[in-house]
Protein backbone atom coordinates (compact mmCIF):
# COMPACT_ATOMS: atom_id res chain seq x y z
CA UNK A 1 0.00 0.00 0.00
CA UNK A 2 1.34 3.29 -1.09
CA UNK A 3 0.55 6.33 1.86
CA UNK A 4 -0.75 9.62 0.57
CA UNK A 5 -0.67 12.39 2.78
CA UNK A 6 -2.84 15.16 0.47
CA UNK A 7 -1.71 18.71 0.36
CA UNK A 8 -4.28 21.39 1.24
CA UNK A 9 -5.64 21.85 -2.54
CA UNK A 10 -6.51 18.24 -2.19
CA UNK A 11 -8.26 18.29 1.06
CA UNK A 12 -10.31 22.03 0.45
CA UNK A 13 -11.34 19.79 -3.04
CA UNK A 14 -12.44 16.83 -1.20
CA UNK A 15 -16.48 16.17 -2.08
CA UNK A 16 -16.72 15.53 1.69
CA UNK A 17 -16.67 18.87 2.93
CA UNK A 18 -18.56 22.00 1.65
CA UNK A 19 -16.90 24.02 3.35
CA UNK A 20 -12.93 25.54 3.03
CA UNK A 21 -10.29 24.63 4.79
CA UNK A 22 -8.65 27.66 7.07
CA UNK A 23 -5.04 28.51 6.34
CA UNK A 24 -4.41 27.81 10.30
CA UNK A 25 -5.84 24.39 10.25
CA UNK A 26 -2.88 21.32 10.52
CA UNK A 27 -2.74 19.13 8.01
CA UNK A 28 -0.83 16.76 10.42
CA UNK A 29 -1.57 16.44 13.81
CA UNK A 30 0.21 13.74 15.36
CA UNK A 31 -0.41 11.70 18.46
CA UNK A 32 1.63 11.40 20.71
CA UNK A 33 4.01 8.32 19.97
CA UNK A 34 3.18 6.49 23.32
CA UNK A 35 -0.50 6.65 22.42
CA UNK A 36 0.43 5.85 18.66
CA UNK A 37 2.24 3.20 19.92
CA UNK A 38 -0.75 1.99 22.21
CA UNK A 39 -2.90 1.88 19.04
CA UNK A 40 -0.85 -0.15 16.49
CA UNK A 41 -1.31 -3.46 18.16
CA UNK A 42 -4.88 -2.96 18.36
CA UNK A 43 -5.21 -2.38 14.59
CA UNK A 44 -2.91 -5.23 13.84
CA UNK A 45 -5.43 -7.79 15.39
CA UNK A 46 -8.65 -6.36 13.54
CA UNK A 47 -9.38 -9.87 11.09
CA UNK A 48 -9.43 -9.76 7.57
CA UNK A 49 -13.12 -9.67 6.60
CA UNK A 50 -14.08 -7.24 9.74
CA UNK A 51 -13.59 -3.54 10.56
CA UNK A 52 -13.81 -1.01 13.38
CA UNK A 53 -14.56 1.90 14.26
CA UNK A 54 -11.88 4.76 16.04
CA UNK A 55 -14.36 5.19 19.08
CA UNK A 56 -14.31 1.02 19.67
CA UNK A 57 -10.11 1.87 19.95
CA UNK A 58 -10.07 4.52 21.83
CA UNK A 59 -12.82 3.14 24.31
CA UNK A 60 -10.55 -0.20 24.50
CA UNK A 61 -7.72 1.92 25.60
CA UNK A 62 -9.46 3.64 28.02
CA UNK A 63 -9.57 6.85 26.09
CA UNK A 64 -13.15 7.03 25.18
CA UNK A 65 -12.62 10.66 23.97
CA UNK A 66 -9.85 10.17 21.63
CA UNK A 67 -11.09 8.86 18.49
CA UNK A 68 -9.69 11.59 16.34
CA UNK A 69 -6.16 10.66 18.31
CA UNK A 70 -6.75 7.30 16.66
CA UNK A 71 -7.27 8.69 13.57
CA UNK A 72 -4.54 11.18 14.07
CA UNK A 73 -2.32 7.87 15.31
CA UNK A 74 -2.92 5.96 11.94
CA UNK A 75 -2.59 9.34 9.34
CA UNK A 76 0.99 9.26 11.32
CA UNK A 77 1.60 5.46 10.89
CA UNK A 78 4.63 4.11 8.82
CA UNK A 79 3.63 2.42 5.32
CA UNK A 80 3.09 -1.09 6.47
CA UNK A 81 1.16 -3.23 4.95
CA UNK A 82 0.91 -5.62 8.47
CA UNK A 83 -0.91 -2.70 9.85
CA UNK A 84 -4.30 -2.91 8.01
CA UNK A 85 -5.36 0.64 8.72
CA UNK A 86 -8.19 0.39 6.15
CA UNK A 87 -10.31 -1.30 8.88
CA UNK A 88 -10.66 1.61 10.69
CA UNK A 89 -14.14 3.15 9.92
CA UNK A 90 -15.97 6.34 11.71
CA UNK A 91 -18.80 5.35 14.14
CA UNK A 92 -21.28 5.51 11.10
CA UNK A 93 -19.08 2.91 8.98
CA UNK A 94 -17.93 5.59 6.60
CA UNK A 95 -14.63 5.56 4.94
CA UNK A 96 -13.68 8.21 6.77
CA UNK A 97 -9.79 7.60 6.60
CA UNK A 98 -9.84 6.92 2.61
CA UNK A 99 -7.91 10.24 1.99
CA UNK A 100 -4.90 8.71 3.96
CA UNK A 101 -4.63 6.17 0.97
CA UNK A 102 -5.24 8.66 -2.11
CA UNK A 103 -8.74 8.86 -2.71
CA UNK A 104 -11.99 6.44 -0.89
CA UNK A 105 -12.25 4.64 -3.71
CA UNK A 106 -8.72 2.76 -2.92
CA UNK A 107 -10.07 1.97 0.83
CA UNK A 108 -13.08 0.84 -0.06
CA UNK A 109 -11.51 -1.46 -2.86
CA UNK A 110 -9.15 -3.11 -0.10
CA UNK A 111 -12.07 -3.50 2.33
CA UNK A 112 -14.36 -5.19 -0.94
CA UNK A 113 -11.52 -7.50 -1.65
CA UNK A 114 -11.95 -8.64 2.06
CA UNK A 115 -15.57 -9.51 1.63
CA UNK A 116 -16.83 -6.40 3.90
CA UNK A 117 -20.40 -5.34 2.89
CA UNK A 118 -21.46 -1.75 1.72
CA UNK A 119 -24.62 -0.10 2.54
CA UNK A 120 -23.77 3.04 0.32
CA UNK A 121 -20.51 3.58 -1.58
CA UNK A 122 -18.47 4.74 1.08
CA UNK A 123 -20.26 3.08 3.90
CA UNK A 124 -19.32 -0.16 5.34
CA UNK A 125 -22.50 -2.24 7.04
CA UNK A 126 -21.17 -2.29 10.46
CA UNK A 127 -24.04 -4.71 12.01
CA UNK A 128 -22.56 -7.42 10.09
CA UNK A 129 -18.75 -7.05 10.21
CA UNK A 130 -17.94 -4.92 13.16
CA UNK A 131 -14.78 -6.12 15.68
CA UNK A 132 -14.86 -5.47 19.04
CA UNK A 133 -11.02 -4.78 20.03
CA UNK A 134 -12.15 -5.96 23.54
CA UNK A 135 -13.72 -8.64 22.61
CA UNK A 136 -11.92 -12.76 22.45
CA UNK A 137 -13.02 -12.64 18.88
CA UNK A 138 -10.18 -13.03 16.31
CA UNK A 139 -11.66 -14.62 13.72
Amino acid sequence: MTRCTPCRSEIEGNAFLDFPVPSSYPLAMPASADFAARVYPIVARIPRGRVTTYGRIARSLGEARSARMVGWALMAAVDDEALPCHRVVNRLGFLSGGWHFGHPDVMRSLLLAEGIPFLEEYRVDLDSCVWEPDGDEET
